[in-house]
């Protein structure tokens, strides 16, 4: 006889109800548990009252204060001896603030961590870093690569989430590593460490440990296959700043991004070259990245990208090669946005003379280790593959910017007037910019504007008779002849009437 399945009773206790499985807690009972998904394992929790997590604190003596009166300076950031991370950190770690980084593996998320505590320890504050995976020999092994060992730097091994409580409860360091939330467990639960429950409920833990000490906390996650945070979504929302830490494990620079920040602005960068003895910062990354640029090479121009708020420049190259039997003109991306490249070819193949010969193969790359998403790179992008196409190089101190839409248009993008600022410091003499960009001009730089992709091509001189004559099997002796110099673009201002623009 089959066993009858469980029938949920007619009357339940009032909630709250806490899950056997994760440590969830519910209002109310419901067949399955929110957070784990676990079936039949919400049970009373007589030990959780209403209100209970302002433990001590009587629900009428809660009153709402007026929010022009609250002070706003008692959270000072403390600077954690890493320009760049202070930089994206908008000068340092708040007390009591949790901030998660995370990264693929191998990148330098413990290297760059291991280099705060450190930084913090060498001013005579003591640290303490929580190392869940490695032992203390393999940490001590990584200490005297990066340098001397700070007598203030503590270390905890195991991945007990209760030794870390009581350590920190003891000790009460400055600041706090633990590398890595998906090895620290909670002994309470059966899950095994990394799962979904443990995850949820080890930050909850380390967040309200923080919390209530006031002890600022940096926690190390692991990405998944696709590059995402590992382990729940709302783990995210547990923690005050999500950093982001990525690159080309084949390059030296890595990027640093605020995805959350509650202390400051999102979105701002650090960038980081990596060395034999760690982590570098690199204040000024633009002569780091176009040092081996080669100029008068068809099929190249330089983006003023912003990773964040913080422009860059970077080199975007195009390559006409043979094709693949069956492969058609569908461009090979590497560091763009492959459907993005896609839309680009069929733009420029659509809107304007430009055709990709048959049987050739395109190839697109975003060169130095940088990844370019944002939608401004399309007009230097389309530019490149013109020129690959037609054979005739960009000039090589010409920058370009904007995005293009599906009719050919070129549109405006946020932070125009910091891009040209960053491509004259650079010493970049032209830039071409969508014409409903309304920013001044840096003295000494020629900027023109253009309204579609057809006329941008007509300025850098790949018009419509180049592109004919290139498809037809090579360039005329005029166009041959021009290749490559910055002073045939027609309607161009010159750089000595670029005051009068």
């Amino acid at each position: 006889m089959a066993t009858p399945l469980r029938q949920r009773p007619r009357t339940r206790p009032d909630g709250p109800y806490r899950c056997t499985a994760c440590r969830a807690v519910s209002l109310r009972w419901v067949g399955r548990c929110p957070a784990c998904g676990q079936w039949n394992s919400l049970d009373a929790a007589s030990d959780l009252a209403r209100g209970s997590r302002w433990a001590g604190t009587a629900p009428g003596d809660r009153a709402a204060v007026v929010l022009a009166e609250v002070c706003a300076d008692t959270a000072h950031p403390l600077p954690t001896g890493v320009s760049e991370l202070d930089r994206v950190l908008g000068g340092g770690v708040v007390a009591g603030s949790v901030t998660l980084l995370f990264g693929p593996p191998g990148i330098g998320k413990s290297t760059l961590l291991f280099q705060v505590l450190s930084s913090v320890a060498a001013t005579g504050l003591d640290v303490m870093l929580a190392s869940a995976e490695e032992s203390l020999a393999q940490v001590r092994g990584r200490a005297m690569r990066l340098g001397v060992v700070p007598p203030h730097l503590l270390a905890l091994e195991g991945p007990d989430v209760e030794a870390v409580e009581h350590a920190v409860a003891s000790q009460r360091p400055a600041l706090v590593v633990v590398d890595s939330l998906q090895s620290v467990a909670d002994p309470e639960l059966t899950p095994p460490a990394g799962s979904l429950a443990q995850v949820r409920a080890c930050v909850e833990r380390l967040t309200r440990m923080a919390k209530t000490s006031g002890v600022p906390l940096l926690l190390v996650g692991h990405v998944t296959k696709d590059g995402d945070l590992a382990g729940p979504r709302a783990v995210e929302h547990l923690v005050d700043t999500v950093l982001s830490f990525d690159g080309d494990r084949h390059h030296a620079l890595r990027v640093l991004t605020s995805v959350k920040h509650r202390f400051g602005p999102t979105g701002e960068v650090g960038i980081f070259e990596m060395h034999d003895g760690g982590l570098r910062a690199v204040p000024d990354p633009g002569p780091r990245m176009l040092e081996d640029r080669m100029a008068g090479v068809a099929g190249s121009v330089v983006v003023p990208v912003l990773q964040g708020r913080r422009p860059l420049l970077v080199e975007v190259q195009a390559l006409l090669g043979p094709g693949v039997a069956g492969a058609g003109a569908r461009p090979r991306a590497l560091g763009v946005d492959p459907a993005r490249a896609d839309l680009l070819l069929a733009v420029l193949s659509c809107r304007t003379a430009i055709e990709v010969p048959p049987g050739a193969q395109l190839f697109v790359a975003a060169v130095g280790g940088i990844t370019v998403s944002e939608p401004a790179a399309d007009l230097g992008m389309a530019l490149a593959m013109a020129s690959v196409v037609t054979g005739r190089s960009l000039p090589a101190d010409l920058v370009a910017f904007g995005e293009l839409g599906l009719a050919g248009e070129v549109r405006t993008v946020p932070g125009a007037d910091r891009r040209l600022v960053e491509a004259h410091r650079a010493g970049f003499a032209r830039a071409l910019v969508p014409t409903s960009s309304t920013c001044a001009a840096p003295e000494g730089m020629a900027v023109r504007g253009v309204r579609t992709l057809a006329e941008a091509l007509a300025v850098v001189g790949a018009d419509a008779a180049a592109t004919r004559c290139a498809a037809a099997g090579g360039l005329s002796e005029e166009q041959d002849g021009r290749r490559g110099e910055p002073g045939t673009m027609p309607g161009w201002p010159t750089v000595a009437a670029a005051a009068s623009l």
